[in-house]
């Protein structure tokens, strides 16, 4: 898969986990597992990027003795979730496109 293309991917996949409730990293993964997986290194080099482009905010509180970050979606990064969403039905009517015909050999 190209580089740029799973990039917004996996960019828009963390948006939408904590698309409805705050979370941190290692609970993202957790509820991600069964769609992506993804190393905690490559999870918070996403959530740096985000935070950079304003699509989140971080807030760090204690959490048995230890302080955790949370991660909360932005309206512009729910825009991004609605931008993808819109996108998608493009590139699946492109993608309906270049496999019609296929299995009719």
């Amino acid at each position: 898969m190209d580089a740029q293309l799973k990039r917004g991917l996996l960019d828009v996949c963390v948006l939408a986990a904590i698309k409805d409730e705050d979370s941190y990293g290692y609970k993202m993964i957790k509820d991600m597992k069964p769609y992506v997986v993804l190393s905690e290194s490559t999870l918070y080099t996403i959530l740096k990027r985000l935070e950079a482009s304003e699509m989140l905010t971080v807030r760090a509180a204690e959490h048995n003795g230890r302080l955790r970050k949370y991660y909360r979606i932005t309206e512009a990064g729910l825009k991004r979730i609605e931008d993808f969403k819109r996108d998608w039905a493009e590139l699946m009517a492109v993608y309906q496109f270049v496999i019609r015909g296929d299995g009719d050999d």
